[in-house]
């Protein structure tokens, strides 16, 4: 009986494991870890979505088995969002389909539409389910960048000129999980574009949509003419209404690759919890009020953030857009590597950051740090950061700490 699974040799360790298995240690023990690491959302749900899955709760016909692709008013809530937010019209029946949260729909979308050896388009640094879930699938990845200039395109080029066979999906995701990195719709339109002319799909990842620091709304690739003719994108209540828990995402656009996904999902799932999706339905529906007030907490955490680690000792460049601060270790601890640097601190400030190399090799020499502590916590982990790199003498010269 072989216990060597084809899949599971495709999956290498899963670096940023380690540093979340040293975290739950560490408060196993009592220490006061402040975690910048996972990008888990602090803050509550709005009120009235609580208030609607309590209500529909209580309802004895409400506990059966769900609508796998996602109960008919959740759909047409995202078709109106769609509408609202970025004036694209979507159909809620064809080109709507309600996912286990996003990262759900990549991976299964990922089963639906690869076969062994295609080769996909991938982002490095990227959120791993980006690449990890047409790996479980049996394809190839080959990597792009994330910085969204001529290299990019560039590299597309190379990409269908000299792979075999030629790349069959490309894989995107702005504002960028680590790196924070956004584009505008004059990028989407030559993606579109060079979709259409390379006969390739393109998923778009929009999880961090509403979580802009910038004037201009971050824009959907759907808002492109044509888009839907090669483009599924995905979004999600999780970072919008702080409903990570939840589990409630959606993928929106080209209506082959939703009944592709609608098809796999049957055979998977039943759908959420009908509760769940009624109260997703009003928190799409209901009262925008708390959407603007998270993006003005991320903005004041991001200052916060930038200004006292810098104060610190550690530049952090400010990131436009998303939870999270994609930050160079400090110069004279760049040899010990992200994951050890974060171990080390870890071990010696009680702060945990995620490791860059956990999101690809281009990720080493970074770490991913989240925003998911109040402005009093960034300071106290900004404190103990300027002790960890004191001790370690690198620190000279840096500006009195908060």
């Amino acid at each position: 009986m072989s216990e060597d699974f084809y899949r599971i040799r495709r999956l290498p360790p899963y670096v940023i494991a380690e540093v979340n298995a040293m975290r739950a240690a560490a408060r196993a023990r009592g220490d006061d870890i402040i975690d910048l690491g996972m990008g888990n959302p602090d803050l509550p749900p709005p009120a009235h979505v609580i208030d609607k899955l309590c209500e529909v709760a209580r309802k004895p016909d409400a506990h059966g088995y769900s609508a796998s692709k996602g109960i008919p008013g959740l759909r047409r809530a995202q078709a109106n969002y769609y509408k609202r937010r970025f004036g694209v019209d979507v159909d809620a029946d064809s080109e709507v389909v309600v996912t286990l949260g996003s990262k759900e729909g990549l991976a299964n979308l990922a089963q639906a539409i690869t076969a062994p050896g295609d080769v996909i388009l991938a982002p490095n640094p990227s959120y791993p389910i980006h690449t990890f879930g047409f790996i479980i699938a049996g394809a190839t990845i080959r990597s792009v960048p994330t910085t969204p200039d001529e290299a990019y395109f560039e590299a597309l080029d190379r990409a269908v000129r000299f792979t075999v066979p030629k790349p069959s999906v490309l894989v995107m995701g702005y504002p960028s999980n680590p790196t924070a990195e956004t584009v505008d719709l004059a990028f989407y339109e030559r993606v579109v574009a060079f979709a259409k002319e390379h006969k390739i799909w393109v998923l778009s990842d929009l999880a961090y949509s509403e979580i802009y620091f910038d004037d201009v709304p971050t824009p959907s690739i759907l808002q492109v003419p044509g888009a839907k003719d090669v483009a599924v994108e995905f979004t999600s209540v999780s970072k919008t209404y702080s409903m990570a828990g939840w589990r409630i995402g959606f993928a929106v656009g080209n209506p082959t690759l939703i009944a592709a996904l609608t098809r796999v999902k049957s055979y998977l799932d039943y759908g959420a919890f009908t509760p769940i999706q009624a109260a997703a339905v009003a928190a799409i529906n209901g009262p925008q009020d708390i959407v603007e007030q998270n993006r003005q907490l991320y903005k004041r955490r991001r200052d916060c953030l930038v200004e006292s680690f810098g104060r610190a000792g550690w530049e952090i460049p400010s990131p436009p857009a998303s939870m999270f601060a994609w930050a160079p270790l400090p110069p004279a601890l760049a040899h010990l590597g992200s994951l050890e640097f974060s171990k080390q601190l870890l071990t010696h400030a009680n702060v945990a950051v995620a490791p860059g190399v956990g999101y690809g090799e281009e990720g080493e020499g970074f770490v991913r740090i989240a925003m998911v502590e109040n402005e009093q916590r960034l300071r106290q982990a900004a404190r103990n950061v300027k002790r960890y790199l004191t001790s370690m003498g690198v620190n000279a010269g840096a500006k009195k700490a908060s």
